[in-house]
């Protein structure tokens, strides 16, 4: 039935909350922390709109590439326009809902629709899970073993101790749950689909537990067609996908490393692009839409020290980056996903996903 697919929960008007919620987060942070002299130490030459214009080209390879690994996921049977619908309107869901949710839960339906049957969709999206959460498990601890805990965290501000150790702890959480939920779907995917879907059931069969049981097990039969799917894949596959997974998250890191050389000039760019994975950990965890607010805000405390400019305007300076990375990264989705999501639903379920309240008698 219409009413119970996925897609109709999905509200275009959605957009506007987390458009609300980030601005009024802006909002504050620029009454509480601007400071007007930071204009004067901002660069306004011809190098800002060639570093705006890479940090734009980081987004648009960030995308090119997971098109590249819904192609390759698919066998090619995606075309290319479909493949970038399928990225746009995923990443719209993202965007308007909380980052633990993402558009995981409806990529399955965008991916039938567009002409993969139910199971190969379903293995589709369970693979594209699994490489992005892949990437942070293997990425995490590399990160902290090249550019140190201590650093990572800025344990070594004494005055700001506490607060960089809740930064941490929160990250380590998030990093725990994105652990764990690897491991089980590894353990689903090739190792035993049906034990993992067993067990899954035997849980939510407790009474509090009871209300998400439907749901459990349509996300069962999801392993279990997909870890069908998988076994036909050779090693090549498994190459592309991981390389085009490496290449498009480090992709999306880089855009603030663009923009703070665009604007303030060289600063310690690894120690940055460190800090953006480890705060996109920390964002799995918020309850806002798209994490946004908090996003907004776990930057300029997170990543303003970086920021090559006196600390009397590392705050104003932190705050107007965030403003203009959240404008890269994060609002072009809810405009282009504003825009072709209606006509996406309307041409792939037309009458049936809207029916006609009055009908012709015969």
């Amino acid at each position: 039935m219409a009413g119970r697919d996925p897609v109709g929960k999905i509200k275009t008007s959605n957009a506007i909350y987390p458009i609300i919620i980030g601005l009024a987060v802006v909002g504050y942070m620029f009454y509480k922390d601007f400071n007007p002299e930071v204009f004067s130490v901002m660069d306004f030459s011809i190098k800002v709109i060639l570093w705006l214009i890479v940090a734009f080209l980081f987004m648009f390879f960030r995308d090119f590439c997971y098109i590249i690994r819904l192609r390759v996921l698919s066998n090619n049977e995606l075309s290319w326009i479909k493949a970038c619908h399928i990225i746009m309107l995923w990443e719209f869901t993202s965007a308007i809902t909380p980052s633990a949710v993402g558009g995981t839960s409806v990529a399955i339906v965008y991916v039938h629709k567009e002409g993969i049957s139910v199971g190969r969709s379903s293995a589709i999206v369970m693979l594209t899970s699994f490489f992005d959460e892949l990437y942070f498990i293997i990425m995490f601890p590399l990160i902290v073993l090249v550019v140190g805990q201590s650093n990572l965290f800025d344990l070594h501000n004494l005055t700001e101790h506490s607060f960089a150790v809740g930064l941490m702890t929160i990250a380590l959480i998030g990093y725990s749950l994105k652990l764990v939920y690897t491991i089980i779907l590894s353990y689903g995917l090739f190792i035993n689909p049906r034990g993992l879907k067993w067990m899954l059931l035997r849980i939510f069969k407790i009474r509090f537990l009871r209300r998400w049981y439907r749901s459990v097990n349509n996300i069962g039969t999801d392993i279990i067609l997909s870890s069908k799917e998988i076994k036909k894949r050779g090693f090549g596959f498994w190459v592309k996908s991981v390389a085009a997974t490496f290449l498009s998250w480090s992709s999306r890191y880089l855009v603030a490393n663009a923009i703070i050389f665009a604007f303030f000039g060289y600063g310690d760019q690894l120690l940055l692009f460190a800090r953006q994975l480890v705060m996109w950990i920390m964002m799995l965890i918020m309850p806002t839409p798209g994490g946004s607010g908090f996003a907004e805000y776990i930057f300029t405390v997170f990543c303003g020290d970086l920021i090559p400019v006196t600390p009397d305007l590392q705050n104003a300076a932190a705050t107007l980056t965030a403003v203009v990375w959240r404008m890269v990264t994060y609002y072009p989705y809810l405009v282009i996903g504003a825009i072709i999501f209606p006509r996406w639903v309307n041409t792939h379920f037309s009458r049936r996903a809207f029916p006609s309240k009055k009908r012709k008698k015969k």
